[in-house]
């Protein structure tokens, strides 16, 4: 497909544009995810918990180990993050089903709506900015969604 925005004519290319579009992505969606973020301080759970508690919710249950290495942390801060969390009501121990030896940690439910009730929030706050939006810049949105939810599938 040839470029025909003349915007875009004198830049170097495809894959200066893409360099430029991909950089412009990144920091945007890094300053949404920190503003949407704000809206998690009314859960009383601080970030690293709640990214803990999501690996469980979203990913299932895991041993210790796996839990520290999918948050690339070390196992003793992963320990004291699963203290916590237990002593909250939001993550149990549970035997593992192949290893005796070992134990996993499985998020309950009260967890689960620690984490529903924080994705609503911040829904409900993205979709309020959404709302001063007009029609076609609602639909332009709309069309990036489809095409970057198909770049995280690949």
């Amino acid at each position: 497909m040839v470029n025909t925005d003349a915007s875009f004519s004198d830049s170097g290319g495809a894959e200066a544009r893409a360099e430029r579009l991909a950089d412009r992505l990144h920091s945007a969606s890094i300053h949404l995810l920190r503003r949407l973020r704000r809206q998690d301080d009314a859960s009383g759970v601080t970030a690293p918990h709640l990214s803990a508690l999501s690996v469980l919710v979203f990913g299932g249950a895991r041993t210790l180990g796996e839990l520290a290495r999918a948050e690339q942390v070390r196992p003793p801060s992963m320990t004291r993050i699963i203290r916590n969390l237990e002593r909250d009501g939001l993550v149990v121990r549970e035997p593992h089903p192949h290893d005796r030896r070992s134990v996993r940690l499985r998020a309950t439910d009260a967890g689960r709506r620690v984490l529903e009730e924080g994705r609503a929030r911040r829904v409900h706050s993205l979709a309020s900015r959404l709302r001063a939006l007009s029609a076609d810049e609602l639909a332009c949105l709309e069309r990036a969604a489809a095409l970057m939810e198909g770049i995280v599938r690949e």
